[in-house]
C-alpha cells in the first residue's frame, strides 16, 4: 500500500488498517494546525481504482478495523464513500468498524438519511475536532466553523447512529479568551452529548506566527497553571450523561480518564489537587516544576 506521508491517525486507531482515500485536508486554513502544510500534502482524492486495489491487497490479512485517512475523508460524496465502504465489506469481511476524521463542514450538505446509509455500510465512528465552542475563538483561529455549525454536524451524526469522538484544544483561546473558550466548549459538548470526548493541549511546533494573525499579534499562550485552571473550568461546566472522557494524549501532562458525568467530581478533584500540590498528583516531573 502506497502512502503519501506524513500520515496521521488518532491514538486509538493504532491497530487499525490505515486506508488513505484522500491526501491532506480540503480546508487547511486553521492557524493552529500545520499537519498538512507540506507541499506533498496538497489536498487530492485518491482514484477509486487505487483505493480498490489497496483494499483487495489488504484482504491477505485479518483486518478488524479500518481508519479512513487523511484529514477529512468525509468530504467525499456519499456515493464515493458508499463505494469505499461497500468494497471494504466485500473484501474485508472481518472488519468490525470503519472510522474517520470529520470536519463539521464535511456534513453540511449530507443528510441524516445519507449518513444512515454510511452507518449501515460500516462507518461506526468519526473523530470531530470542534476545537472550541466559542465563536470568537473559532473565528480567531480561522476554523471556518461556529457553535451552530459544529452542533448541527454532531446532531446529524447522532441521529444517524454514528458514534462521535469530540476533540477540544486546551489553550486555544490563549490568555485573552481562555475563560469563554472553556465555558462555551463545555456548553457545546454538553448539548451534543457525544459518546467520547478528549482534550489535547495546543502545541505550536513551528512557532506562533500563523495563530498570531487572528489575534492581532496579541496571542499569549497559557502557562502550565493556566492550562490546568482552564481544564478545571471546562470540566466544571460539563453536563454529560454517559460520555467516555480521555485526556491522555502525548500533549497532556496530567492524565485524566473517566466517564462523565459519573466521574466528574473525581476528575475535578484530581485537577484541583494538581493545582494545590503538584508534587503528589502524577504530573510529569518537568511539568510539576514551576507550576
Amino acid at each position: 500500500m502506497q502512502y503519501i506521508e506524513p500520515l496521521y491517525r488518532p491514538p486509538s486507531e493504532a491497530k487499525s488498517l490505515i486506508l488513505q482515500i484522500t491526501n491532506g485536508c480540503s480546508y487547511n486554513k486553521c492557524t493552529f494546525c500545520t499537519m498538512y502544510r507540506d507541499p506533498q500534502k496538497k489536498f487530492s482524492v485518491k482514484p477509486e481504482s487505487e483505493i480498490l486495489r489497496d483494499i483487495i491487497e489488504s484482504s491477505d490479512y485479518q483486518v478488524g478495523r479500518v481508519f479512513l485517512a487523511d484529514g477529512d475523508a468525509l468530504t467525499l460524496s456519499t456515493r464515493r464513500l458508499s463505494s469505499v465502504l461497500g468494497a471494504i465489506k466485500e473484501h474485508l469481511p472481518d472488519v468490525r468498524r470503519v472510522s474517520a476524521y470529520c470536519l463539521p463542514r464535511n456534513l453540511k450538505n449530507k443528510t441524516v438519511a445519507e449518513l444512515s446509509e454510511l452507518k449501515s455500510l460500516g462507518l461506526g465512528l468519526v473523530y470531530v475536532g470542534i476545537e472550541s465552542g466559542d465563536d470568537q475563538v473559532l473565528e480567531s483561529v480561522c476554523k471556518g466553523e461556529d457553535y451552530a455549525s459544529s452542533l448541527d454536524a454532531l446532531q446529524k451524526l447522532k441521529s444517524a447512529g454514528i458514534k462521535v469522538s469530540v476533540m477540544v484544544l486546551n489553550g486555544l483561546g490563549g490568555q485573552l479568551l481562555s475563560k469563554q473558550h472553556a465555558i462555551n466548549s463545555a456548553r457545546l459538548v454538553s448539548e451534543a452529548q457525544p459518546e467520547y470526548l478528549s482534550t489535547l493541549v495546543l502545541m505550536l511546533p513551528q512557532g506562533d506566527a500563523l495563530i498570531q494573525q487572528g489575534f492581532n499579534g496579541k496571542f499569549e499562550p497559557l502557562t502550565k497553571r493556566q492550562l490546568l485552571e482552564e481544564t478545571e473550568l471546562f470540566l466544571d461546566h460539563l453536563q454529560l450523561d454517559q460520555t467516555i472522557f480521555r485526556s491522555d494524549h502525548a500533549s497532556n501532562y496530567l492524565v485524566l480518564k473517566g466517564t462523565l458525568g459519573r466521574d466528574k467530581e473525581r476528575l475535578l478533584k484530581q485537577v484541583r489537587t494538581a493545582l494545590s500540590d503538584p508534587g503528589v498528583t502524577g504530573l510529569r516531573p518537568e511539568w510539576a516544576r514551576g507550576l
